[in-house]
């Protein structure tokens, strides 16, 4: 399987015959581009978690004549951006819901800030989780009653997801959150299984290194991502 990081969350994900784009709300190196005009794939699908400026771009509904179906989280319907695409592509999916297309199964979580979190099944067997804006939203300037919120909105929507075994993880490693950017992504792999994780949601900030502190919580044969480059890729093997 083909991983290509494209800008903040979003990532291009080919598998045999499918083709996945997450988040793509920009691609600066137009590698989408490139791939869709070339169409070695017999389907396309477009996942955006939420409709945040940073996450969800209009330039995606030039592939709609390529285009399988969107899956759009449930509060992009109500967005002006959302008239420029056909409706008839589009499938609005909310959380703790499910959708099912050629080779391809969504179930959604919730998130800690807006819409939703995508776990993918592909008919080869390999399960995908992206967790759009999923996270420990733990900023040092918020008030002591809003971190609290902050961790136990977190913890909760993790507990849902305890004992869940996924391939590749795109998750957040926010470098705006100081110290406090592991806290999330170290609660994630202590409950969740992952072979392969992907820091996202790093603009502007160098790869994550992990901290001694991560490592003694993450498992030991953990294969670690942070691309910093629009452009960068890598084959993950199964």
């Amino acid at each position: 399987m083909e991983v290509v990081y494209l800008l903040n969350s979003g990532f291009m994900v080919k598998d045999e015959d499918t083709l996945i784009l997450f988040d793509d709300y920009d691609d600066p190196e137009k590698i989408v581009d490139r791939v869709v005009g070339k169409g070695n794939f017999e389907h396309l699908y477009i996942l955006v978690s939420h409709a945040h400026f940073d996450h969800f771009g209009t330039h995606i509904r030039a592939y709609a004549p390529q285009t399988s179906r969107y899956i759009f989280s449930n509060d992009i319907k109500h967005t002006k951006r959302v008239k420029m695409f056909p409706a008839e592509l589009i499938t609005f999916i909310k959380k703790y819901s499910e959708w099912e297309g050629d080779g391809i199964k969504i179930s959604t979580y919730d998130s800690t800030d807006v819409g939703v979190s995508f776990l993918v099944e592909l008919s080869s067997g390999i399960k995908i989780f992206h967790a759009g804006d999923f996270n420990w939203w733990h900023w040092e300037s918020d008030a002591p009653e809003q971190k609290v919120l902050a961790e136990k909105s977190f913890k909760r929507q993790l507990k849902r997801m305890q004992g869940l075994e996924v391939d590749v993880a795109f998750f957040p490693v926010d470098g705006r959150l100081g110290e406090a950017q592991e806290k999330g992504v170290t609660e994630f792999v202590k409950q969740v299984s992952v072979k392969n994780l992907i820091a996202m949601h790093r603009v502007g900030y160098p790869a994550w290194i992990p901290s001694r502190n991560f490592r003694d919580n993450a498992p030991d044969n953990l294969n670690i991502w942070s691309p910093i480059k629009s452009g960068e890729r890598q084959i993950i093997e199964f």
